[in-house]
Parts: structure tokens; C-alpha cells; sequence
């Protein structure tokens, strides 16, 4: 009879323990597939490109770093958009910064990504510079000039606009394309008389004889708007959704030091940038930048409930790569909404 209650002790004893071994293995089952806040990442790998905006100062400072010291921050500099794309398309790339263009033209794709953030729109910090003795005074001066920029990108995208706004062919002019340091090259060597470029191409051609003709500001008022978009790897947010969250409080807390310090800001930035103190100030002023409650603006990302007004610019700037002949297809309108993540600034 003792032995029997002992054998039953011992049966009870481990029948608990494969309970909870069993209970425990389903929720640490279930957290892997639905991602908690317990989930870390072990190494968060971001894809960035040198503009003065609040992700370059968070990388400036170390932020990022800060925020989560138990994961390996790797990050990675690229000269195009396009170059993330097919980054972020092979799985190298978890985190990343591109134009509206490269961005649209990866939705229309179907690559596995989701736009979470607005990180600037572009202004002045884009433009048309030509040589000061190319004869070039107004933008009808290009035809028949040799003009450089990065195809695909928010350059490319503005030049064919500022074309198309004053009534002027492509072939009425030779359009390269190029990498930024490639048009600063060709255009030392005096290989082509302008460029549409981005910082800090522009202004190191402007302190190499040049001058601006038409910038994404004024094109921008004329409804041909650009910015730079933060994306994500869709199965790094579905796995990681509270890293994602903590990720944008660091981007929003840049924002806010960007706006409320900007001399400190640009002295940070100008490292980053290759750039004086003076000429990252200068370009940090023609972009906007936006913090969290600003980026669920209507005119925005909006909110998971009420979409804004990006993924109808995504939407317009994919029917215009199609035109281009850059991408087959372009979605409705409801491929490009739903590729935005903006459930992630929902309270």
C-alpha cells in the first residue's frame, strides 16, 4: 500500500511537470508566431543613406544603440534607393530609408516590406544644379545638354516632372544615370553640364561653380511631392512589433532634439554628412521632418482606421513609374494603403 501512494506521488509529481513544461511550450510557441514585448531581436540591420534628417541624427548620437543595448546594431550606407530595394528584397536588410519612387516601385512589386514612417519631405535639399558658364539660365536651357541624375530615385522622379511641367521632351536633352558620387565626378571632369542631386551632392557642386535651377520645393507646390520613407521587413515587424514601437520613440525623440536644438543637431549631422556646421544647418532647413502625432496627420500615414494621404502619393507615383515603363503594373489604391504600418501609432 506505501508503495503504491509512492508510485501514485511520483505519477502525480510528473504528470504536473509535463503540464507546465507542456504550457509553457505553447506560449513561448505562441509568442515566437505573434511577437510580445518579451521578443528582442538579436540584431537589428538598418539601410540608410547620408540625409540630414532625424534617423541620421539618431545615428549620430547613438540612440539607437541606447535604446537597446542587449541587440547588435549593424548600419549599413547605400548611395541609391534602388540599392535598398534589391537589399531589403534578399533579406539583408531589416530596417531602411528610401524615397517615395524606390518605394512605390517595391509595393507594386509585392516585396515583402511595410512603410512605418515618414522620415522627411523633401524641399530645397534636392535640385537642379547647372555649371554657371553652361549657358544654362532657366530650365528650358537644358535641352540638348548633358543632364545626370539616379534614375528611379526622388531626383529622377522631380527632373522628368520639371520636364513635364515646362513642356519639354527627354529626348530633348541627354538624361545619365549615375550615382551621386559618380555626377560629382563627371561633372569635375566636365563630362555633363548639370545634375539633378540630392545632399550632400548638391552642395558640393554648388562650391564647385554651380547654381540651382529648379528644386523639389518648387516643384513640390506645383503638386510634384517627394520624400523619404522608413521601411520595414514584413516578417522582422510581425515578429517584433514592440521593437518597431521602441524603434519610432527613438526616431521621435531625434525629431524633437532636430527641431528644438538645431545648432547641436547640425553639429552632429555634419560628421555624418561630410559637411560644415553651416551647410548641414542650411540643408536641414529644406526638409521637413515630422514627429509621432504629426505623422498620423491625414495628410500622412494617418491611422489604421482612418489612412492618410500617403498611399494615395504612392498610389499617383506608382501610375507614374508605370508610365515611365520602370514597373508592369500599379495597384490600386488599397495595395499601396495596405502596405502602410501605421496600426504601430495606434493607442
Amino acid at each position: 500500500m506505501m508503495k503504491t501512494k509512492k508510485y501514485f506521488k511520483i505519477t502525480l509529481i510528473l504528470l504536473i511537470i509535463g503540464i507546465l513544461t507542456f504550457a509553457a511550450g505553447c506560449q513561448n510557441g505562441s509568442e515566437s508566431r505573434s511577437g510580445t514585448t518579451k521578443d528582442k531581436p538579436k540584431e537589428i540591420r538598418i539601410g540608410y543613406m547620408a540625409s540630414p534628417n532625424g534617423e541620421l541624427l539618431a545615428k549620430a548620437n547613438g540612440a539607437v544603440e541606447k535604446k537597446f543595448p542587449g541587440t547588435k546594431v549593424s548600419w549599413i550606407k547605400f548611395d541609391a534607393g534602388r540599392d535598398i530595394i534589391t537589399a531589403m528584397a534578399s533579406g539583408s536588410l531589416d530596417l531602411a530609408t528610401i524615397g517615395t519612387p524606390p518605394a512605390a516601385s517595391g509595393i507594386a512589386n509585392n516585396l515583402p516590406y511595410y512603410v512605418y514612417y515618414l522620415d522627411d519631405i523633401i524641399g530645397d535639399s534636392e535640385a537642379l544644379v547647372v555649371k554657371k558658364d553652361s549657358g544654362i539660365n532657366s530650365i528650358d536651357d537644358i535641352k540638348g545638354k548633358k543632364i545626370a541624375t539616379t534614375f528611379s530615385s526622388t531626383s529622377h522622379f522631380s527632373l522628368i516632372n520639371a520636364l513635364k511641367l515646362n513642356g519639354i521632351k527627354e529626348s530633348q536633352l541627354t538624361i545619365l544615370d549615375m550615382q551621386m558620387p559618380d555626377i560629382l565626378a563627371a561633372w569635375q571632369r566636365g563630362d555633363i553640364q548639370g545634375g539633378y542631386v540630392w545632399e550632400t551632392t548638391k552642395s558640393k557642386l554648388l562650391a564647385n561653380g554651380g547654381k540651382v535651377i529648379v528644386s523639389s520645393g518648387d516643384l513640390a507646390k506645383k503638386g510634384a511631392i517627394t520624400g523619404e520613407l522608413g521601411i520595414v521587413r514584413k516578417d522582422f515587424a510581425d515578429k517584433y512589433p514592440d521593437t518597431m514601437k521602441q524603434y519610432i520613440s527613438v526616431l521621435n525623440d531625434s525629431v524633437h532634439e532636430y527641431k528644438q536644438q538645431p545648432e547641436k543637431s547640425a553639429a552632429a549631422l555634419s560628421k555624418e554628412l561630410g559637411l560644415s556646421e553651416q551647410e548641414t544647418l542650411k540643408s536641414m532647413k529644406e526638409i521637413i521632418v515630422l514627429d509621432s502625432k504629426e505623422q498620423t496627420d491625414p495628410k500622412y500615414l494617418g491611422t489604421s482606421s482612418k489612412p492618410g494621404d500617403l498611399g494615395k502619393l504612392l498610389k499617383s507615383t506608382g501610375d507614374y513609374l508605370l508610365t515611365q515603363k520602370s514597373i508592369k503594373s500599379s495597384p490600386e489604391l488599397q495595395v499601396y494603403q495596405k502596405a502602410i504600418l501605421n496600426k504601430l501609432y495606434d493607442k
